[in-house]
């Protein structure tokens, strides 16, 4: 199978960097001691912001110079990414209803995780665009998308799984990735939600177990439904429509 975008030494590199600035961004509060002072900086989120964005950009342009992108594949990524972008807003306000998902599952496992990770960031950022959804949370939105429609290139390949077995491959990813998509948004914006005598919100001065049970409390009690909601929809469509 021909990919549209392949990683080369440069691409690799890159996207290696940006992806271990990502884990320490979305992971930082179970990363930092309970004696760090990384907690009295919850406020430096916008320059955590422009840096991200600043690395996500230079991904999606290693990718795109290193793969000698033709104007076909050019047009298509900007027609999957705007395909994808006009569906996102379908599901505002709907729990769970977000058919983008089902799309970037298909892309990135027929167009494999180079292209996959590519058209993640950037139907992210055509849909903050579209939406208004500008912020600091929109380059975790964009890492975790191209994560996402990343590793549906990387499942195994189509030449050893074909047919209805495929297909229940790329529901049972589906699924699975809805939720890691949904816990690691969460991780995200959970450390800023100001609430430091709530139960739920996160606690500087706690070790990390106590910390981890207020995560887990808070993505049950904020967004399972959601999250399984999102997952239902992409294996329906994945069963239906793949």
């Amino acid at each position: 199978m021909t990919r549209a975008v392949r990683l080369g030494p440069r691409s690799l590199l890159t996207l290696a960097l940006v992806s271990a600035v990502g884990v320490v961004a979305f992971g930082w509060p179970f990363l930092a001691p309970p004696t760090s002072r990384v907690g009295t900086h919850t406020q430096d989120a916008p320059w955590l912001f422009a840096g991200l964005l600043v690395l996500l950009v230079a991904v999606v342009a290693a990718a795109v110079a290193e793969s000698g992108l033709g104007p076909k594949a050019v047009a298509m990524l900007g027609v999957l990414a705007a395909t994808g972008a006009a569906l996102r807003p379908i599901g505002a306000g709907t729990a769970g209803i977000e058919p983008m998902f089902f799309l970037m599952v298909l892309s990135g496992r027929v167009l494999g995780p180079g292209f996959g990770f590519v058209l993640g960031n950037v139907t992210m950022f055509a849909s903050a665009l579209l939406t208004g959804g500008v912020g600091p949370w929109m380059p975790f939105q964009m890492l975790a998308m191209g994560w996402f429609t990343m590793g549906a290139g990387l499942l195994p390949g189509p030449e050893r799984t074909r047919g209805r077995a495929e297909v229940r491959l790329l529901a049972a990813y589906g699924f699975l990735a809805a939720f890691a998509y949904g816990t690691a948004m969460n991780m995200a914006g959970w450390p800023f939600m100001g609430a430091p005598a709530s139960n739920i919100a996160f606690d500087p001065h706690a070790g990390v177990p106590a910390n981890l049970a207020r995560f887990v409390t808070y993505c049950l009690a904020t967004s399972l439904g959601w999250d399984l909601g999102r997952a239902l929809v992409t294996v329906v469509l994945t069963l239906t429509l793949g």
